[in-house]
């Protein structure tokens, strides 16, 4: 029988986080390993790559709104050392966000979210609609009012991806392309995972990053096991053929109807157009009622839009928690920490939550601005209530 085989830290999960957390283990010095069947899936595959702290900004979320303004923060250099590091494009543009309200209830709503963003500190300037569309021609002439964010940006999060894949390689990061079925629990502690196929993966710390499956690992004990549910989002890909060049010069959002939906065109003239909220457990369907939905919000929005080509209609699972907030750092089980649960924030929160992780893997304590987020805010009685 082989003996198994040992990682001081072993991530449990390729997505975008744990990526960023493998890559910034092995930056420490970390001989660091990753559990996933195919590394680089997951959310970010689906999401839109909105770095939108100011403009996602909700009543009630002033905390989370710290975790993301200090990951915005990081961005640039984030980013410019990934792309110095592998080559790799990763789409970051600086193009600022619009969002707009199309009639009277939105327009009072938008009005409230500048007051907010004013009353926390944020920059953003209200416009009239032909202001709006004096920035975005193609906007349709029912446009009320808006709001300028220009400190919102936005990367493609398939390339941000890939560019992480390529940065674990070149760190070291060992790849065990498996499911991971069961933690491992020695002594009291984690100690490593049991595989789909058997093997043993023993590590020194574990850190589990499986996104919306995050509270399916077996062996984890009820009262520790991460409060993460999927939330479904469906997003459209079209294409800006040259002959409707420029389309968009930012990404363009609102709220239609009681519903979000947001317009983020890339320079490569990809058109992302997200996206739904649907609490359906794990079903992954696209269906035609959504992407009816947004094709009709958008052209609310932007009537040109449906004369597009349609390229590609993809569903997803968003990890949320009961605060939408994420969980970072060590749990009530001596060596098993969380890195999950970044619900609509994955994107935006990558940066900081691999500073926060890397560090606390290394002095056992989380930095000033993650520890809002330790696992240990839900006690153990509202972990235990968690559907498994």
């Amino acid at each position: 029988m082989s003996s198994p085989r040992t990682s001081d830290v072993l991530v449990i999960g390729g997505g975008i986080i744990g990526l960023v957390t493998a890559w910034r283990a092995a930056q420490r010095g970390f001989a660091t390993a990753v559990a996933d069947p195919a590394p680089g899936g997951g959310a970010a595959q689906v999401a839109a790559g909105m770095l939108a702290a100011v403009t996602e900004l909700h009543h009630g979320e002033q905390t989370l709104l710290g975790l993301n303004l200090a990951s915005a923060r990081r961005y640039p250099d984030f980013a410019a050392e990934l792309t110095e590091l592998t080559g790799h494009d990763l789409g970051y543009r600086r193009c600022g966000t619009l969002a707009v309200a199309l009639d009277s209830d939105d327009r009072a709503h938008l009005r409230e979210l500048h007051a907010l963003q004013a009353r926390s500190g944020l920059e953003s300037e209200w416009l009239s609609g032909r202001e709006c569309r004096r920035l975005e021609p193609l906007l349709a002439p029912g446009v009320r009012g808006g709001l300028r964010v220009d400190g919102d940006h936005q990367i493609d999060p398939r390339r941000l991806t890939a560019a992480l894949l390529a940065a674990c390689e070149r760190a070291g990061v060992v790849f065990h392309r498996v499911r991971a079925e069961r933690l491992s629990v020695a002594g009291g502690r984690a100690a490593g995972v049991v595989t789909r196929d058997g093997a043993t993966l023993a590590a020194g710390q574990v850190v589990l990053a499986g996104g919306s499956l995050s509270g399916r690992l077996a062996g984890v004990p009820r009262d520790v096991l991460p409060p993460v549910r999927p939330v479904k989002g469906q997003v459209l890909r079209l294409t800006v053929t040259p002959r409707y060049a420029p389309f968009l010069s930012r990404t363009v959002r609102a709220v239609v109807r009681g519903s979000q939906v947001y317009l983020v065109p890339r320079e490569n003239g990809e058109l992302v157009v997200g996206a739904t909220s649907e609490e359906l457990g794990w079903d992954t369907t696209v269906t035609a009622g959504g992407v009816y939905e947004l094709l009709r919000d958008a052209h609310e929005l932007v009537p040109g839009i449906t004369e597009l080509p349609l390229t590609e209609t993809r569903a997803g699972l968003r990890p949320g928690t009961p605060d939408n907030a994420p969980l970072l750092g060590p749990t009530q089980l001596p060596g098993l920490l969380l890195a999950t649960g970044h619900y609509r924030n994955g994107v935006l929160l990558t940066p900081v939550t691999g500073d926060a992780m890397a560090h606390v893997l290394a002095t056992g304590e989380l930095p000033d601005e993650a520890r809002p987020f330790t696992p240990r805010r839900f006690g153990a009685a509202a972990l235990s209530e968690q559907p498994v």
